[in-house]
């Protein structure tokens, strides 16, 4: 862990709101914490190099003292207290699981363990062997412990399995069974094992936890997929257990948790007689492909008892749930742009950027500049896969960030903050759910994505690069608001009426359909609306209805995919929705803004050519007043050239307007 960072509760605030920061501290020193206005975040001495502005103090004061702080990691299910646990005698635990990864160190699935040293927990060991650990010894005696029982094979991963236990306090004997399943029925007999259970068996429990065996430590989180768990508290004989896990409610239940229930939220509902609902934790993914799952029906919406699982993974995370240690209160006339809390402790030091955008209702400039917030959450700790493929390109990072003295921590250094939707959990899957409730390395003022062999190339992506934009505004004194994509997905076409021009910045790819919704209106209104970027508009996005600043991605058929979705998992959890890019969703990019994404390759850049018919039209021959050249922007600091790296193309069938006057296009792309 990093010894000096934090996040903030926000992305963005307005005049007289208040945004809180979650700091860490490891240092033995005091945390100094302070504002400044962020005018360049690109630390390339060759350019304008980092610039910021101190900011009066007004406003800014400790709500606690920075600590060094856990990091939580790992998603699972909390059914808080439930006396009726504490008191059984003999016990059945029952789920349908679909094991995803194999582990250095046990996983659980259902835990009946509480920090006293009672209960009874189902998992899977090191070796991929159900395993129960249930506690034994005597409290007075002080010889409390968990013993484990295995079974003798693994289970096979990526296959669904029927697991149980029962625990028969008359007899002393423990039984278990792995039953392997396709399409949802069993392929051969299950695989048992029976024990003589230890003496002094200590049975109660005060609370059930589902993928883990204790809410604050991250040992243990499953892998995998999580069906229809399930306690009786009688030992079920084996015909039981077959029509247990069959689906059938037998004399005896005490708890049966459907997951194909409420999957919008973070909720667990039990459908038994004592309604021990839970909640689940550090957001898994949902709407995910059940054990009975037929490929019949690809929307969990039309079938959702074949979406009855969870997909829970060890290394999850929707928030660090650090205590808030600072709180800026914006004054109310503090101008709208960026902003970072500049934080220091002896030698370590970190910046949190966050968004000024001007008062609800009201606008402060004739421009608007959106800023991609949304875009870079999705992008939060992108871990590029050179920095573990490639040593030669790591140590030119490390090089060139020392040399430009710029932000010196990348993600692929620190996964503990959890990484981006660009990457795969620890079991392969992608991750599809992304948050702003963790420190993002790559939403650093300085932070540099890709490192070059000259130092005329800045090779920045997202927030350091969109800087660029702010900073030539502010170099040539045209006044601007900031707004962001949350503000725009919440206050629609209202929010961009009262100005005469709306500008992006160089990457504006996720978004929802309120946003695509207000800025089409804007534009239909006679709006001027300037998209200043590549690959914009393109993927699908949902947002958390429980959680701000929690954000889903399906990535469905089609389009340049760091990873896929599994077939029949394109639908969103969180609202219900198909995911994937707008294009496969009817609106295309060319129907926003004339263009749209076609190509992808290495970060370099080439020039445009100006067209003869925009040195011809009169509508955009004003354009070019002054320019002689018929080759313009064969230069700069991103891969030295305007187009390159991800082009966008207009595109007629895909709803370029026939009115659309293309001025310019670039040319001598290499061959990737």
């Amino acid at each position: 862990m990093l010894l000096l960072t934090g996040y903030a509760d926000r992305l963005s605030v307005r005049p007289g709101e208040t945004i809180r920061f979650h700091v860490s501290n490891a240092t033995a020193d005091i945390v100094d914490a302070s504002v400044v206005r962020v005018i360049s975040a690109d630390p390339n001495p060759a350019g304008m190099a980092i610039k910021t502005v101190p900011v009066a103090a007004d406003g800014l004061h400790g709500i606690s003292t920075p600590s060094k702080n856990a990091i939580n990691r790992g998603s699972y299910g909390v059914i808080a207290v439930a006396p009726p646990l504490a008191t059984l005698d003999s016990v059945t635990l029952l789920a349908t699981v679909m094991a995803t990864a194999a582990a250095d160190e046990g996983r659980t699935i259902l835990s009946m363990i509480d920090p006293a040293r009672c209960g009874i927990a189902l998992g899977l060991d090191r070796c991929g062997r159900l395993v129960t650990s249930i506690c034994v010894g005597s409290h007075d005696a002080g010889s409390v412990g968990v013993r484990n029982i295995e079974t003798p094979t693994p289970v096979e991963l990526h296959r669904w399995h029927h697991v149980w236990v029962s625990f028969d306090r008359s007899t002393g004997r423990l039984n278990m069974g792995v039953q392997p399943l396709e399409a949802g029925r069993a392929i051969r007999a299950p695989h048992l094992t029976s024990a003589n259970a230890p003496e002094a068996v200590r049975l109660g429990g005060a609370a059930v936890l589902i993928g883990a065996t204790s809410e604050h430590t991250a040992p243990y989180r499953f892998n995998g997929k999580i069906e229809a768990p399930k306690i009786y508290d009688r030992a079920l004989t084996p015909d039981e257990i077959a029509r247990a896990t069959g689906g059938e409610t037998l004399p005896g239940l005490v708890a049966a948790w459907d997951f194909s229930r409420d999957m919008h939220t973070s909720r667990i509902i039990d459908t038994g007689p004592l309604a021990l609902h839970g909640t689940l934790l550090n957001t898994p993914t949902r709407a995910v492909r059940g054990s009975t799952w037929t490929g019949r029906e690809q929307c969990y919406r039309h079938a959702p008892k074949q979406y009855g699982a969870i997909h829970f993974h060890a290394d999850d995370i929707d928030d660090c749930c650090w205590p808030a240690t600072h709180a800026y209160t914006v004054p109310a006339d503090l101008k709208s742009g960026a902003y970072a809390l500049i934080l220091k402790a002896g030698d370590a030091v970190d910046n949190i950027p966050f968004f000024v955008v001007p008062p609800k209702d009201t606008q402060t400039a004739k421009l608007a500049v959106l800023v991609s917030t949304f875009t870079y959450t999705v992008y939060g700790n992108h871990a590029r896969p050179e920095w573990t493929a490639d040593p030669k390109w790591q140590a030119a990072w490390r090089k060139q960030t020392h040399e430009w003295q710029a932000y010196p921590h990348n993600p692929g250094d620190h996964r503990e903050y959890g990484l981006s939707t660009y990457n795969h959990h620890t079991d392969g899957a992608g991750i599809a759910i992304a948050s702003w409730h963790r420190p993002m390395l790559n939403l650093r003022v300085g932070y540099v994505t890709y490192p070059y062999p000259d130092i005329r190339a800045s090779g920045l992506r997202h927030y350091p690069a969109d800087s660029h934009l702010l900073a030539w505004l502010e170099t040539k004194g045209h006044a601007f608001d900031l707004i962001t994509d949350w503000e725009l997905h919440h206050e629609g076409a209202d929010l961009l009426s009262r100005y005469d021009c709306v500008m992006t910045g160089s990457h504006p790819e996720y978004h929802t359909g309120e946003m695509l919704d207000a800025l089409e209106t804007y534009r239909d209104r006679g709006g001027r609306f300037m998209y200043l970027g590549g690959n914009g508009f393109y993927w699908k996005i949902a947002l958390s209805p429980e959680k701000p600043g929690v954000i889903e991605i399906r990535r469905a058929e089609g389009g340049i995919r760091a990873w896929a979705a599994e077939p029949g998992e394109y639908y969103n959890q969180f609202d219900g929705e198909y995911g994937g890019l707008w294009r496969r969703n009817g609106r295309p990019p060319q129907k926003l803004v004339g263009i749209g994404f076609t190509a992808q390759g290495n970060f370099v850049g080439s020039h445009y050519r100006i067209t003869p018919e925009g040195r011809a039209n009169p509508k955009t021959a004003w354009m070019f007043d002054g320019i002689a050249d018929e080759i313009i922007g064969g230069f700069g600091f991103s891969g030295h050239g305007a187009a390159g790296f991800e082009l966008d193309r207009a595109d007629k069938r895909l709803g370029t307007p026939d009115t659309a006057i293309v001025v310019a296009r670039s040319e001598n792309h290499p061959p990737e």
